[in-house]
């Protein structure tokens, strides 16, 4: 049951991956200018329309209008009369953002939404761990650090909005996602009874550690290089993609020639385990997602970002990690440990 529950969860912190890849994609981090409603509504508009100041209406305390390209907050609940009055109002101090796009903003919005769900699952996956206090402490006590970590995760969502998606802020909010993962897939590995017939070798569990170190810099490598694309897009306007990478900074050709460094690793990884028959199958998959992800990579570049390539070079990677780290802990909790002749 337990182990049930953290599967779930996991693929809905995967869920919550894909969600904020296409948010990235389509440009819709600020569809949503405040947190945690949108536009001080549980339920976004849908229209323009029902942003502006309109007369003899029932306004809630924290509902938003746009007011000379401005966010204005009611400071309380009124009725508003016929014509607006700014005692009423106050005026957003998060930030200036103030457009309103219904496309983004329901893209932002289900983001949020997959956000809150996987939050529930790893709450009931919480509260299902504490059976197993007496038994197996570390599962209910990681289990519930996941749930800070959640919560943790929200705020720092919020973050990246009030700063108007500070890259610093979005980097931070990818690393904090794949420690996420890490954990439950950790607490996935740890509670399952099944035999387990790997074998261990020092100096491949090594040089996995080293090869994660090494995706999680290409990582943040990446989330650099897609905010100076998705800088390049703004100044350009829709249209010319082609445009977008046509002078690259420096941290795009350090992210393409490290992913080189990357590939070796993994290939190298993959021949101690063919070499030694440590029996570790799940590194094939690992070749596999490094494959897709080098020709996302190609295509983004050389064919001009086509439809999804951006959020499917997230989402792999993200897969990539959380395989990569499965492998570990077979590795580290391996009940046979390699003799060389």
């Amino acid at each position: 049951m337990y182990r049930k529950s953290a599967k779930i969860a996991l693929v809905l912190v995967y869920l919550v991956i894909i969600a904020g890849a296409v948010v990235r994609m389509t440009g819709s981090g600020m569809g949503c200018p405040d947190w945690p409603k949108c536009f001080g509504y549980y339920i976004p508009p849908t229209e323009e329309a029902e942003l502006l100041f309109q007369p003899q209406k029932k306004y809630e305390k924290g509902q938003v209008i746009i007011v000379d390209e401005t966010l204005q907050v009611a400071a309380s609940d009124f009725t508003s009369s016929k014509e607006y009055n700014e005692k009423n109002w106050e005026t957003y101090s998060k930030h200036d953002y103030a457009i309103f796009n219904p496309a983004h903003t329901w893209v932002e919005y289900i983001n949020r939404l997959c956000g809150a769900l996987a939050g529930f699952a790893v709450l009931i996956m919480a509260f299902i761990s504490l059976k197993k206090w007496k038994t197996h402490k570390r599962i209910p006590l990681l289990s519930w650090l996941t749930v800070f970590l959640m919560g943790f995760q929200a705020w720092l969502g919020a973050t990246v909005v009030y700063s108007v998606l500070a890259p610093a802020r979005i980097t931070v909010h990818m690393v904090m996602a794949l420690v996420i993962v890490a954990i439950l897939i950790y607490l996935i590995y740890f509670s399952s009874e099944k035999a387990r017939e790997h074998y261990n070798r020092k100096s491949f569990q090594n040089l996995l550690i080293f090869a994660i170190v090494l995706t999680l810099i290409q990582v943040v490598l990446g989330t650099q290089v897609r905010q100076f694309v998705d800088e390049q897009s703004k100044a350009l306007g829709p249209g010319l993609e082609e445009l977008w990478l046509a002078n690259p900074n420096f941290t795009f050709y350090f992210h393409r020639s490290f992913s080189i460094l990357v590939l070796l690793v993994n290939l190298l990884l993959w021949w101690q385990n063919k070499k030694f028959g440590l029996k570790f199958s799940k590194i094939n998959w690992l070749l596999i997602l490094l494959l897709l992800e080098i020709i996302t990579g190609i295509a983004m570049f050389n064919l001009d970002f086509p439809f999804l390539s951006q959020p499917l070079h997230l989402v792999i990677a993200s897969l990539f990690f959380g395989i990569q780290f499965y492998l570990l802990m077979e590795c580290v909790y391996a009940p046979k440990k390699y003799k060389s002749l």
